[in-house]
């Protein structure tokens, strides 16, 4: 970190693939032909990077219920043009603050519309429409535990901030309308792309223990500079410059990181800047605009 032009210069390239997760995709080929479609969980902050290409795979041609969870720490703005992006004749959109939203609603009544006409040929048939089953899924850290927690009234599942914490496929029946099979968080074996990489990585999903954090700060306070300055200034009191080392420098005498021979301490500035990252210290953010992603 010695200064702005080797601020990131390696290539992001994360293999973390786990045992567990490897018998999870196992299982969740195994379990898709029980259920009748898919829901899954993004981070609207994030909404193109906390897609999983595996589910993308495993599900082919099933209706898909996309969820966007942790609307309230996004941009309304933009979590709106997201769904009108993503919304197509398969797949239905719906936004989620998980803890304060009434979700069984929400959820049964969605489920309801994508699967509108396979309900309305069995009561064509004479049949009383049995309980959808849906297959929840999605990345690490996007609250699908704290989803499930919620929707099945009692500690259904193990959760924690730590991302990959449910391990293993289990049913909860959230009414007599509608059925879930949980499956663990699954990340993909290798990233490819950077920017996918960074943005799981800013927002938590990937452990903090195999990325090079003082990177990931970097390509935030890049960010961050580029589409919020005057939240940066308002938080740290400082001018904003062009060389964002000596940038997190001017944070750290500011906050009084100071070490041995009136250095500042870059580690001390580099953690606590993506504690109030992921703190929301900087208000609402979204993090990927429909804008500039890939066609």
């Amino acid at each position: 970190m010695n200064d702005e032009n080797n601020e990131i210069k390696s290539k992001i390239n994360i293999h973390w693939f786990p045992g567990h997760m490897t018998k999870a995709k196992r299982g969740m080929q195994d379990k898709l032909k029980m259920v009748d479609m898919v829901i899954e969980l993004r981070d609207a902050r994030i909404p193109y990077a906390s897609r999983n290409p595996l589910i993308d795979e495993l599900t082919q041609q099933k209706p898909r219920l996309i969820i966007l969870t942790k609307t309230d720490k996004a941009e309304p703005n933009e979590t709106n043009l997201w769904i009108q992006e993503l919304q197509n004749e398969y797949t239905y959109i719906i936004t989620l603050n998980i803890l304060k939203d009434n979700v069984k609603k929400a959820i049964l009544s969605a489920s309801k519309v994508l699967m509108k006409e396979k309900i309305d040929r069995q009561i064509r048939k004479g049949m009383k429409p049995r309980a959808i089953r849906a297959m929840v899924c999605g990345v690490p850290n996007v609250g699908k535990s704290t989803l499930i927690n919620r929707l099945a009234n009692k500690k259904a599942t193990i959760t924690g901030d730590k991302p990959g914490v449910t391990r293993a496929l289990q049913w909860v029946k959230m009414s007599s309308e509608l059925e879930l099979l949980d499956t663990p968080g699954v990340l993909w074996p290798k990233f490819e792309d950077e920017h996918v990489g960074m943005m799981l990585a800013v927002t938590g999903a990937i452990n903090d223990k195999i990325l090079p954090l003082d990177e990931i700060a970097y390509f935030a306070l890049k960010y961050l500079k580029e589409n919020y300055p005057e939240r940066l200034i308002a938080h740290y009191g400082v001018e904003l410059i062009d060389n964002n080392y000596k940038l997190f420098q001017s944070f750290g005498i500011k906050k009084g990181y100071m070490i041995r021979g009136n250095e500042v301490d870059m580690k001390r500035v580099i953690d606590t800047f993506m504690k109030e990252v992921r703190s929301d210290n900087f208000g609402k953010v979204t993090w990927e605009k429909t804008s500039e992603m890939p066609e």
